[in-house]
């Protein structure tokens, strides 16, 4: 942890320019070579990023764990995920960023963004020869369509490619895991709960504040978490705020305090219990453990 660190480094992508392209690709190499300092400190972004490394060598941490790199690994990185690359600087491979507006709401963009990037314990995976070799030709298009910016149809061609992309990884590493099934509008309702509590886990927002926004009742939205991820409403929320307590706790200097305020909660005491009763060890002394 960086000593008077108040903040975790947040980047963005065209958030100066919405009406760009909400998506770039890069050599993983230039890229390294060109963020040096700022991508070995630990960052977070307010995008979605995928990494995927050629070779075999060093590590890569992703919140709270760190992953040694095989031949062609694959790094998920959701949004506000804090991640840090080694020191090493001769990596090879591909890192692709974009935004959630550069998909539209529908059943694939779902099926998407809450698979691949819903492992916040696993964002690593291995990719086999043939999934690579695969892979690799949606890669080629993309970068080859990125020529092609001022002519009909640029945008939904990069689109439809990437999701392409990523739905040749998701098939590799579906295996035996239970698939989404796209059945009703409920997982349409599940993606617009998951943005709101994006918006809002650290203004101390109720389950029923929630059911008030999406215009639905307490009932169906707990019907709705449990049949997409077969979790209580509640504990998505308990969730998402624990999450980022542990971030601020481990990449901060922040007093305890100042992450209760920063996380919604007047009474720092409450949130020491809060934290205890989820995690199972107090703030402090959790901040202890992982600092040893």
């Amino acid at each position: 942890m960086k000593k008077g660190t108040s903040k975790i480094e947040k980047y963005h992508l065209n958030k100066a320019h919405p009406e760009k392209l909400q998506f770039a690709i890069h050599n993983l190499n230039d890229y390294r070579r060109l963020s040096a300092d700022k991508a070995a400190a630990a960052h977070s972004h307010s995008y979605y990023q995928i990494i995927w490394f050629f070779n075999a060598g060093g590590t890569h941490s992703v919140d709270f764990k760190t992953y040694t790199i095989e031949e062609n690994t694959i790094l998920f990185i959701s949004k506000d995920q804090v991640h840090t690359f080694d020191a090493n600087l001769n990596v090879e491979g591909w890192i692709i960023h974009f935004n959630e507006s550069f998909f539209m709401h529908n059943d694939v963009d779902i099926f998407l963004k809450y698979n691949v990037f819903n492992s916040p314990g696993n964002p690593a995976y291995i990719i086999d020869e043939y999934t690579a070799k695969v892979a690799t030709t949606y890669i080629n298009g993309m970068l080859e369509e990125t020529t092609r910016k001022n002519m009909f149809g640029h945008e939904d061609i990069m689109r439809f490619s990437l999701k392409s992309f990523l739905i040749i990884l998701e098939r590799m590493n579906q295996g035996d895991k239970k698939h989404i099934k796209f059945s009703s509008h409920h997982e349409l309702i599940f993606a617009q709960f998951k943005e709101l509590l994006e918006e809002n886990y650290q203004s101390g927002l109720s389950v029923n504040d929630y059911v008030i926004l999406l215009n639905i009742s307490s009932k169906t939205l707990t019907t709705i978490t449990k049949e997409v991820v077969d979790k209580l409403t509640s504990q998505i929320i308990s969730e998402r705020i624990i999450i980022e307590a542990r971030r601020l706790l481990k990449f901060t200097t922040l007093q305890i305090g100042e992450i209760a305020f920063r996380l919604g909660f007047e009474d720092t005491s409450y949130f020491v219990k809060y934290f205890k009763r989820h995690v199972g060890d107090s703030p402090k002394v959790y901040r202890n453990r992982i600092e040893k």
